[in-house]
């Protein structure tokens, strides 16, 4: 008992806070070419500090949201590739505020790995840097955890947390709509952020498909196809609401249609979708035909090819497609609001 102990250090169990304070550096540039002048304190405050001066009009309300990117960073883990998932978090955020008619004001991030990496930590940040830079959203503090014992070392975990503000006379939550109104939908990129558990499942555990190949329905590989990161469609909501009374808006994420498209409905309204609107990209038919999916199924578990559904009324709804097109989208009119039932209903099945 009196052997002296060998001292073990925060170290020797594994969490290196040096290595932790020298990334931290390595970023904080990056972090602060998204402040804007509203943004009153710099990265590694206790807390941060934003300025709500003369925000919102004369009654604003502070719009809140917290995500994650799901096992899509499994793919990261898979392809060594870090600097999308960062872009998939912050839009991802985005289009959940957006919805509500929220201007997006900061975001903070949370990584949590089981041993710091540098290189990875780095193009981490650089993902989300480039999703805040091109929302207009300053990346005021987040935090890093280095877990050993949690995470394996080559795996990470990764969450963030956005606010943004609305005039309360601007927000939009649906109890305007009507029958008749109709639903312009907006292509997604790929799948976003939903449905990989399932993808993983079918495309590597039992077809074992490798990365690099390139199935007939494709134009590039499954990595690439996989890895192509979640929209953000924040210019088209300025598009259309600056021209337009928008009577609701959907973020197409976990839950797809069925369970998306309900949310912003009011008591005794349903929506139609006419399956023939659009086509469905090539990565859905693969996977719903090698997972044996019938449309239910799919339509709850994918985006299916459209990320964003604006609900307008129907002249102002065919007015909008030309003002999308010119902002960057491609809009189909995909469906109609009915009186009566309620859900989603899918024609053309």
């Amino acid at each position: 008992m009196d052997q002296k102990r060998r001292m073990v250090t925060y170290k020797d169990a594994g969490v290196n806070i040096d290595m932790a304070e020298k990334s931290l550096r390595t970023v904080k540039g990056k972090l602060a070419s998204t402040f804007s002048k509203r943004v009153l304190s710099g990265i590694g405050n206790f807390g941060s500090l934003f300025s709500m001066k003369d925000l919102g009009g004369g009654d604003p309300v502070l719009v809140a949201s917290a995500d994650g990117v799901g096992t899509k960073l499994k793919l990261a883990f898979m392809t060594g590739v870090h600097n999308t998932v960062g872009v998939d978090l912050v839009n991802h955020c985005v289009n959940d505020i957006i919805v509500q008619g929220a201007d997006p004001l900061f975001f903070l991030d949370y990584l949590a790995v089981g041993k710091l990496q540098p290189g990875v930590f780095e193009a981490v940040m650089d993902g989300l840097v480039t999703g805040c830079r091109e929302n207009g959203l300053a990346l005021v503090g987040g935090e890093t955890a280095e877990m050993p014992d949690f995470y394996r070392e080559d795996e990470y975990d990764l969450a963030g947390f956005i606010v943004g503000v609305a005039g309360k006379d601007r927000i939009v939550d649906g109890r305007s709509i009507r029958k008749g109104d109709r639903l312009v939908g907006l292509a997604s990129s790929g799948l976003h952020t939903n449905g990989y558990s399932l993808v993983r499942k079918v495309l590597f555990d039992r077809e074992n498909m490798s990365l690099d190949a390139k199935p007939k329905e494709l134009d590039r590989t499954v990595g690439e196809e996989l890895l192509e990161p979640h929209m953000s469609y924040r210019k088209a909501v300025q598009a259309v609401a600056e021209r337009f009374p928008v009577k609701a808006m959907v973020h197409v994420t976990g839950g797809g249609f069925l369970d998306n498209i309900p949310r912003v409905l009011p008591g005794g309204y349903s929506a139609r979708i006419d399956l023939g609107s659009w086509n469905v990209p090539g990565i859905f038919r693969l996977i719903v035909a090698l997972a044996g999916l019938d449309s239910q199924e799919a339509f709850r578990t994918f985006n299916m090819g459209i990320g964003f559904i604006f609900i307008l009324g129907e002249d102002d709804a065919a007015a909008s497609l030309p003002l999308l097109e010119e902002a960057g989208f491609t809009p189909f009119l995909i469906g109609e609001i009915d009186r009566g039932g309620e859900g989603v209903h899918l024609h053309g099945v």
